[in-house]
């Protein structure tokens, strides 16, 4: 071993070959010992868990071949076990064997049910069902007997093991160097559950189109962040998403747009191609499945009775003049909506609710409701006689037009409540009077989200100064993508957003605050590298909004924490953006 040192060099021409032969193979194992080492775990991630406690003096050291035991009967568990083993073996080349029925094994996933579950209430009534939060939460447990994930449900499991992938080191690809040995995991109790039931990232596949493989990987992207909803919106004027099998016409054809508006703005011109595209139903069935597989709840979003243009290009019938109306070839809101007064309005908006039902589980199902214009209402003939016989009036507070929205969200809702389904709706629902049972997600700003809470009304807080990704996020424009340019969004002001509003809403009307969202609109957005570029680092930011308690959020510590993301960003494949602002 001396022989390899600096000192000693001037002994080399004096040595046998064949002892030459047995240094140079000696120096050389030397070297791999050193590159060859154990790397080591960082609890540090993102986003931060509620309690982590810390033994950095010891460490239990992961190794290939050990064993990941679990509950093979489950499904969902089994599912777990599996897709730790793959984010192990992809992030640090450790090939872990799962064994379901070693009890032993230095990995462990038990599901464990709460301390009461057995215990009966009040007159021999079952104990309450955990909530979303605590459905959620889990412990992690590294100590000198292995490593023990534990949760009372699945989807916790699942968080744990997503928290024991965003700590593991990352081992390049690229280089040569073999993978190391061993990984070291500090010793440490986490615990852990998420702030909000309800942690929402939206995609806009109206303006623009996007494949089904992007959108599992854009679902990939907010199970790493911890996100659980993905509201998908479907439908918008310039074109239709959905498969309706009764009235196939409507996607073959309103999902179609002669051309498209190109440049910032409605800057007038044109790029003269064709667009389009829409999913099928079984395509559909396949992202819920898939998502499902992910603990994320799809929300779809057929918007209306506004933004339909594209509906009303195929069945002009259920506008207020008769159209001609073509799919819309460029941006903003469009005064051509579903005649509130024409009975087959409910008859079409009943029919493709119904088959939405029918793919989506989802417990929350969108209608929009924003930016309907209700000039064309006070021109109809038919709207104005609907609201004779409704006995609209112009209060002072809601006009007659705005109520008869509100008698066709109260029709949706009624048509929703008989499916098992809950209706979500932009702010401007609360234009007419709140529906009941509404939930409000709430965008322009958050006054509509106050008035909604101290209604006893669910509210998703989305306001646009925060939430809207499309904005920029760096303020040199000349760095980033061309998108809409009014405002920034930056990762730190999306950090800074307390959803709950203290200083407006009692203790017992913050508890409506069901979560928050973030919103990817896409007038701008046209590709999946640019969609990934807009969302990314700001979700990382986002996700600490919707998990962490306001006391643990420090964006200083967010910064320094978020170049171990960056690094899964990296392995995964996606564009980001590099810049922190």
């Amino acid at each position: 071993m001396l022989l390899c040192g600096r000192k000693h060099r001037n002994l080399y021409p004096f040595i046998p070959e064949i002892m030459k032969k047995k240094l140079f193979l000696l120096t050389t194992a030397c070297v791999c010992m050193l590159t060859v080492v154990a790397q080591r775990a960082d609890y540090r991630i993102i986003p931060l868990p509620k309690e982590v406690q810390l033994d950095s003096t010891q460490v239990f050291t992961l190794r290939s071949g050990m064993h990941v035991s679990y509950d093979a009967n489950d499904m969902e568990v089994t599912r777990v076990a599996q897709f730790l083993q793959q984010w192990v073996a992809e992030q640090t080349g450790q090939e872990l064997v799962l064994a379901s029925s070693d009890d032993k094994a230095p990995v462990r996933l038990v599901l464990t049910p709460p301390a009461n579950s057995k215990k009966k209430g009040k007159k021999g009534q079952q104990p309450a069902e955990p909530s979303p939060q605590q459905q959620e939460a889990y412990t992690i447990v590294v100590a000198d007997g292995g490593v023990l994930l534990q949760a009372q449900k699945p989807v916790g499991l699942f968080r744990a093991a997503q928290t024991l992938r965003k700590s593991l080191p990352f081992i390049s690809k690229s280089s040569n160097a073999n993978p190391p040995s061993a990984v070291e995991l500090p010793y440490v109790r986490i615990s852990d559950q998420p702030r909000f039931a309800y942690r929402g990232v939206l995609l806009d596949c109206g303006r623009h189109f996007f494949s089904v493989d992007f959108i599992k990987q854009y679902l990939d992207v907010m199970a790493l962040h911890g996100c659980n909803q993905f509201h998908w919106h479907l439908t918008e004027d310039q074109g239709w998403r959905f498969e309706v099998k009764a009235m196939p016409q409507l996607a073959l054809k309103g999902s179609i747009r002669k051309q498209t508006v190109i440049g910032p703005g409605n800057s007038g011109i044109y790029d003269g191609q064709p667009y389009g595209g829409y999913y099928t139903q079984d395509e559909c069935r396949e992202l819920v499945r898939y998502a499902a597989e992910r603990y994320i709840n799809i929300v779809p979003e057929i918007d209306l009775p506004g933004h339909m243009q594209s509906a009303l290009h195929v069945y002009p019938e259920l506008g207020c003049t008769g159209g001609p109306y073509p799919v819309r070839t460029y941006w903003g809101v469009s005064r051509e909506v579903l005649c509130g007064g024409n009975p087959e309005t409910l008859g079409f908006l009943s029919t493709v609710l119904g088959e939405l039902c029918d793919v989506f589980p989802s417990k929350f199902i969108h209608i929009g409701g924003d930016e309907c214009p209700k000039d064309r209402w006070r021109e109809c003939p038919k709207c104005q006689a609907k609201i004779q016989e409704l006995g609209l009036k112009d209060d002072g507070k809601h006009s007659a037009e705005n109520q008869l929205q509100t008698y066709i969200n109260h029709e949706v809702e009624t048509f929703l409540k008989s499916r098992g389904r809950d209706l979500i709706g932009w702010d401007e629902i609360l234009a007419g009077g709140l529906t009941e049972g509404a939930v409000v997600m709430s965008w322009r700003g958050t006054k509509g989200g106050v008035e909604a809470a101290k209604q006893h009304h669910r509210v998703i807080m989305s306001p646009n100064v925060y939430s809207y990704i499309d904005h920029p996020q760096l303020k040199d424009l000349g760095k980033q993508p061309r998108t809409t340019d009014s405002y920034i969004v930056s990762a730190s002001k999306i950090y800074s957003f307390e959803p709950v509003l203290p200083d407006e809403l009692t203790p017992e009307e913050q508890t409506n605050i069901l979560g928050v969202q973030t919103n990817l609109w896409t007038e701008h957005v046209a590709f999946p590298e640019h969609a990934f570029y807009q969302l990314l680092p700001r979700l990382g930011a986002m996700s600490e909004v919707q998990w962490c308690l306001p006391e643990q959020k420090d964006f200083e510590d967010f910064s320094r924490r978020l170049p171990r993301l960056k690094k899964l960003y990296d392995l995964l494949g996606v564009p980001y953006c590099r810049q922190l602002e």
